[in-house]
Order: structure tokens, then C-alpha cells, then sequence
């Protein structure tokens, strides 16, 4: 057996000396996290005297708070000096060692832009420190053998069962007249005489749009608030065969266009059946539940679910992902069991525990594929889709389609994009424009014969260098402004190539396009003038305003058709094709482009998107901030609440910020948008509803139990968060748990 190689940095979280001396070889660093940063300091010195070569963090005490004051690296050793106080102003330090050729960046605090980072240099690992109110927290992706890489300690998400989710929408509701913090203003009710329904593969949708597959259509309560937001298309998140991944924090970056490293589910698949069965029956039991009414209007309208799934054929061919794809066509076994819950849910929903929930949660499928899938790898998951599950099918496509040189002259000349590096062998991979053209073709024809549909998805991210310090991996997806253009442009070139074929204005074609990529309510109407069906939405709801920003982009888009003088979308886009024209372009897709990239181009580019998040000179606190409200809004998964500060409690802020730590998977984009300096996520209470989730992470946290706390850790703040909890409008579980 070969020896195995010394690893290059050692982590140590929470774990007795005992059990890591093992792995400790001298000139090998050190990193430790620990809810105590004194036990961490304590670990690590043990290790130092123990291997005096191997490398040791160091930290001074200002007021009670522990600061990271030092990385040593075989056995060099730096402080971040005598200034290293919570709130000082000192820039990260970097250290290099010549004996391992190591560069480590230490961060005595999160200062503007609010991020550090280690670039990979010659490392196989990457660390991050972030110190927020005393708590180091550190980041890094360990390379193995192979080139793999994966994330150490990060929680995985906890979904709420039914009867929580309904009992919350209960209690929020009676207390605050909201479900899920969102307000009823941003309810979205049909406009009466204006109708923005379409059919997507032969299914009928009230509204075009609805959150792509990602963050915002993986759980429940997400997809239930994309709903109430107005959205009737939902692209389910990709469901992959290997659903036990560490995916690496932080993984969304919305500092100014969009970057991330999230690509898959992150949850077990069975766990992905669930939530889309919970968020089925709630829009269901919303639907006809009275007190919402007045919100919805006449009618909420038809909505679909559509299944993305990925990423090769024989993960798709397999026996678990064969089994999503058939309890997402017959949903009994699930909803049955789930009744029970619903008959012991608060107010009128337990008389709705009999409904008729239709068990067809999907029929429709979004294939999604990796960057240099083989073209005929995505013919014959196609083929298979169709003949084994009898299911109409989207292909999603790559910005890479467009070429190397037209991309880099778009992204960083046009645009200005000077610092994105565009991955150039990501091209040579990736399918070619002239072989899509020809598989565009043929599965749309092979679909046909046998009764089914076909369309495709413009775009995937683009795949780029990492080269910004905040996420870790080499590599980070592009999304939002520049991506618009760049799917834009595509789609004028495919309907070129493509004569009659594409379901666009000017084609009218066989074949759907759907569109995501860099939606906002200012591009909606252009972007679906376009003759895209539907246009999904992803970054655009990672800034403030989160789901809320769905329904003013619906009212604003019902309002350029009323104006134009038509009363429905589809009238309207052949309005806006006759105008095109009129106005000498090709198509209404020609016109956008022909904007988007010349005089209209600014909304995408750099200098329109250069403008950090504001920022406040404050050290965030576990009680008491600016109150923006911004951490509510930007969590996808709703994890966060707000509750007014009781007049007794001695609290001074107006409003108090505590997190559902379990829906929490420290994507890292509260930290983004929170003013103060600090990660909200960390700093601000984590509650805890099951004692078993409870005891398998560190850091503080609180465990509550019908509203009240019955463990915590980490804080000597249990009675200050237990006045919280009771409140009248405190406890957003109702004072249950799951």
C-alpha cells in the first residue's frame, strides 16, 4: 500500500487534539474554527508544541471578542498587529513562505469590499478568513489525488415538515398579515383586462415567468412564495443521481452582476420529492383558502411544474433518478401520508386535508448536461427521456455556443468586462454551433413522430476563472446582465440558422425557447416580445426585494400591453413583430440585440453594474442593526425573520433579526447585501427546531421547542432571545415544531 501524501493544511473544528495529532506533519498549517475561538487557539497551540515546525493562529482579546491575529505557515510566523480589534480598519495581510511555496491571507476583519480570500497560488487548498463578531470563520476546498474537490462543515438543509409550513403560514398571518415575510402588496392578482397566459410544450400558464432552476425552486416554501409572487412556469432544481454533495461555501456571489458555484440539488432525492410535493399541495390549499382571497383575485390562474434533471445518461438512466421522475408523475404514495399533517394544521386548512391533490406534481423536463457533454451523450438522454418516461422535453443550452471570440468581444469588449476571464477550453468542449443546429433538428423531428414536444433553454451560465477571492473552486458560472446579452444573441443566431423551426415571431416554428438569463423587470417586456415562453428568473430575485420584485415586473408588463393597446401577450407580440419589422429588423429578437449591444447596452454593462451594496460603519451585532430588511428578502429559502423589538426587552433597534438556522445553507448572500460589517447568517440567533441538527453543528444556536428555549450554546443570550420568541408575533412556527 502506498503511503498517503501529508495533506497541505490541516482542519481542525471543534475536534480533540487526539484525534487530529495524527495527521499533523511538521511544516504543514494549521486552520481551526470553533464556536470558542479561545478553544481553537487552544487546539492549535497544543499542536504547535507538539510538531514546533507546524504552523499555529494566534489571536488577541479586545472586550470579550477573539480576533484572528495570525496564520503561521511552516513555522514563519506574522501577527496582524497591534491594532487587530474588532472594528479596526487594518487590510488583510498576506504571508509567503518559501519553504512550501504558500500564500496565506489573513483578514483581522471583513473590510471593503467585505471580502478576503486566498487566490490558489501554488496550494491545493484555498482558505478564506472571515472574522464577524468574534467568530473565525474559515473556508476552504480541499484538492484529493484526483483533482476533486470538496467542502468541509458545511449544514446541510433541514426542510420543515408540512404541518410547520402550515402552521406558520397560520401564525404569520394572524400576526402580521404576511405568509412567509412576504407582504400582500407584493401579491400578485391577474389584471382584469389584460390576459398573460401562455402554453409551454401544450400546458397552460397564467403568467410568463418563474424562477429558473436554483436556489428559489428547491424547497417548499420557496416555490410557495415564487407563487404568491406571481409566477405559474416553476423550472424545478436539477436532481441529480449524487445527492449527498458538499458544495463549497461561499457559492453565490450577487456583488454586482452575478457569479456562483451552486450546480445541483442539495438535498437527498427523496428529499427533493418531498418539497415539490409540500409546495404542490400548499399552492393547492392557498388556492381556496379564504382569507387570501381578496389577493388573488378571480382566480390565481393554471401553473406547471417542470422537472430539470442532469447531468449524464447513466446517472439519468438510474434506478434513483427513473424514481424521481416517476413519483413526480404519480405523486400518490407521497401526498397520502402527508394528509395527516394537514389535518392536524391550525384554522380552516385541516378541512383540506381530503382535497383532490392531483398526483401529476411534473410531465414536462428540463435536461440539464455538463460543459462538454458529447452531443450525442444529449441525443440519447433526449431519446430516453422521451421513450422511457413518455415526457416532452426542454434541452438547455450553453453560452458557449456563440464561440470564444464572440463571447470575449461581447463580455469584455462591448461590455467592458475587462476583469471576467472567459475560460477559452470550456469552448473547445462544449458543443459546437453547427453540430446544435443539426441535434436541434433531429430531436425535434424525433420527438414529433412520436407525439411528443420539443424546445430548448436559452442559457446555462457562462463558465469563467475565478479570480474574485470570495467564492472558493477554480471555476465560477456567470449569470444575470452580461448573460442576457449573450443568451440574446444566441437566439438571434439560432432563429437565423434555423428557418421555421423555433416558436419565435417571425418563425412561428415547432420548437419552444425558453429563456433565463439576466431577467429584471425593466428587460421583461423586450425580453418576451422576443417570442420566448416562458422567461425564468434567478439573479434578479437574489437582490433586496427577493420574491417581491416578482409582481411589480408582471404589473409593469401588463401595463406596456394595456398601453400598446392589446389586451393579451400573445396579440402583443405580434404587435411588437410588425413593429420590428416596420422599423427595419429581421425580428423583434434582431431589434433587442441591436439595442442591447449599441445604444441600449449600458443596463449591461460594466459601468452600469459596477455600484458595490451600500455599506455602513458598524460592526454587525447578534441584537440591534440598520433594519434593512435585506437579509429577509435575499434568502432564497426564506430562512430568515423579523420581529418588533418589545418595549420591555432593553433592546434599542426597532426590529430584531433571527435565523431558522436549519433552512440556512450559508450561501452567503446575506453576507453580500448586510450593510454593517459582518455575516448575518453567524451573527444574528440561529434557532434550532431538532435537537439532533442541533447537536451536530457548532457556533452558537438556540433550541427551541414550542416557542420556548429549551438548549443553547455559544451565547449567553437565551433570555433575550426567549422575550423574542414571546412576542404576539414572535415565534414563526405558532408555537409548534416539526
Amino acid at each position: 500500500m502506498s503511503e498517503r501524501p501529508a495533506p497541505a493544511v490541516i482542519w481542525m473544528r471543534s475536534s480533540p487534539l487526539g484525534m487530529m495529532t495524527a495527521a499533523i506533519a511538521p511544516g504543514v498549517p494549521v486552520v481551526a474554527e470553533n464556536s470558542s475561538m479561545a478553544a481553537s487557539i487552544a487546539v492549535m497551540r497544543s499542536a504547535l508544541d507538539a510538531f514546533p515546525s507546524t504552523g499555529v493562529m494566534d489571536a488577541a482579546s479586545t472586550g470579550g471578542a477573539s480576533v484572528v491575529g495570525a496564520v503561521v505557515v511552516s513555522g514563519v510566523a506574522a501577527t496582524a498587529g497591534s491594532d487587530s480589534t474588532v472594528g479596526s480598519p487594518q487590510a488583510a495581510t498576506v504571508i509567503d513562505s518559501a519553504a512550501s511555496a504558500a500564500t496565506v491571507v489573513m483578514c483581522p476583519r471583513i473590510s471593503p469590499p467585505r471580502r478576503c480570500g486566498l487566490g490558489r497560488a501554488n496550494l491545493p487548498v484555498v482558505v478564506a478568513a472571515h472574522r464577524d463578531s468574534g467568530r473565525a470563520r474559515v473556508h476552504f476546498v480541499k484538492r484529493d489525488d484526483g483533482g476533486g474537490e470538496s467542502m468541509t462543515g458545511v449544514a446541510p438543509l433541514t426542510p420543515m415538515s408540512l404541518g410547520s409550513l402550515l402552521r406558520r403560514i397560520d401564525h404569520e398571518w394572524a400576526t402580521r398579515n404576511r405568509i412567509f415575510d412576504l407582504p400582500t402588496a407584493r401579491i400578485w392578482s391577474p389584471e382584469p383586462d389584460v390576459d398573460l397566459g401562455f402554453e409551454f410544450l401544450g400546458r397552460r400558464c397564467a403568467t410568463p415567468i418563474g424562477p429558473a432552476a436554483g436556489p428559489h425552486s428547491q424547497m417548499a416554501q420557496n416555490l410557495v412564495l415564487a407563487w404568491l409572487g406571481g409566477s405559474r412556469l416553476f423550472e424545478l432544481k436539477t436532481v441529480q443521481v449524487i445527492d449527498d454533495l458538499d458544495i463549497a461555501r461561499p457559492c453565490i456571489d450577487m456583488q454586482t452582476v452575478g457569479y456562483n458555484i451552486e450546480w445541483s440539488q442539495e438535498l437527498s432525492v427523496p428529499a427533493s420529492v418531498d418539497e415539490y410535493v409540500k409546495a404542490a399541495m400548499l399552492i393547492r390549499m392557498l388556492s381556496g383558502w379564504e382569507p387570501l382571497a381578496e389577493h388573488l383575485g378571480d382566480g390565481p390562474g393554471e401553473y406547471v411544474f417542470d422537472m430539470s434533471v442532469g447531468y449524464d445518461l447513466a446517472g439519468i438512466s438510474g434506478e434513483k433518478v427513473a424514481g424521481f421522475i416517476a413519483a413526480m408523475l404519480d405523486a400518490r404514495h407521497v401526498i397520502d401520508p402527508l394528509r395527516a399533517e394537514v389535518a392536524s394544521a391550525p384554522g380552516s386548512f385541516a378541512a383540506m386535508a381530503d382535497l383532490d391533490f392531483d398526483p401529476r406534481i411534473a410531465d414536462t423536463l428540463t435536461l440539464s448536461t455538463f460543459h462538454g457533454c458529447p452531443p450525442d451523450e444529449i441525443e440519447a438522454i433526449t431519446r430516453h427521456l422521451i421513450d422511457e418516461h413518455a415526457l416532452d422535453v426542454i434541452v438547455k443550452l450553453n453560452p458557449t455556443l456563440l464561440g470564444y471570440e464572440t463571447v470575449s468581444a461581447i463580455v469584455n469588449d462591448e461590455l467592458g468586462y475587462s476583469d471576467v476571464s472567459v475560460k477559452e477550453q470550456a469552448f473547445a468542449d462544449d458543443l459546437q454551433f453547427d453540430r446544435g443546429i443539426d441535434l436541434i433538428g433531429s430531436l425535434a423531428d424525433y420527438a414529433a413522430e412520436r407525439g411528443r414536444r420539443f424546445g430548448i433553454k436559452l442559457t446555462n451560465t457562462l463558465v469563467v476563472d475565478n479570480n474574485r477571492g470570495w467564492m472558493p473552486d477554480d471555476t465560477m458560472y456567470l449569470s444575470g446582465p452580461p448573460l442576457h446579452v449573450l443568451a440574446s444573441t444566441l437566439l438571434d443566431r439560432l432563429s437565423e440558422a434555423l428557418p421555421g423551426r423555433l416558436a419565435v415571431p417571425g418563425h412561428d416554428g415547432e420548437v419552444m425557447v425558453s429563456f433565463s438569463a439576466g431577467v429584471t423587470k425593466e428587460n421583461l417586456a423586450d425580453t418576451l416580445a422576443m417570442g420566448v415562453n416562458p422567461a425564468t428568473i434567478c439573479s434578479d430575485l437574489l437582490k433586496p426585494g427577493g420574491y417581491g420584485r416578482l409582481a411589480p415586473m408582471l404589473r409593469t408588463l401588463a401595463t406596456t400591453i394595456s398601453e400598446d393597446g392589446f389586451a393579451d401577450l400573445d396579440c402583443w407580440r405580434r404587435h411588437r413583430q410588425e413593429r420590428a419589422v416596420a422599423a427595419g429588423h429581421r425580428t423583434t429578437c434582431a431589434e433587442h440585440v441591436a439595442s442591447i449591444r449599441g445604444e441600449g447596452r449600458e443596463p449591461y454593462a460594466l459601468s452600469g453594474n459596477s455600484k458595490l451594496p451600500r455599506e455602513v460603519d458598524h460592526d454587525l451585532e447578534m441584537f440591534g442593526c440598520v433594519a434593512c430588511n435585506f437579509c429577509v428578502t435575499v434568502c432564497p429559502n426564506d430562512a430568515f425573520f423579523s420581529i418588533r423589538t418589545p418595549e420591555d426587552s432593553g433592546l434599542e433597534a426597532r426590529q430584531q433579526y433571527l435565523v431558522l438556522a436549519e433552512l440556512c445553507n450559508e450561501c452567503g448572500n446575506c453576507l453580500t447585501f448586510c450593510p454593517e460589517r459582518g455575516d448575518p447568517a453567524m451573527i444574528k440567533p440561529r434557532l434550532y427546531t431538532d435537537a439532533e441538527v442541533f447537536a451536530a453543528h457548532d457556533g452558537q444556536g438556540f433550541l427551541v421547542d414550542a416557542g420556548r428555549v429549551v438548549d443553547h450554546r455559544g451565547s449567553d443570550d437565551a433570555s433575550t432571545v426567549a422575550l423574542l420568541l414571546g412576542a404576539p408575533a414572535g415565534d414563526p412556527l405558532g408555537g409548534g415544531n416539526p
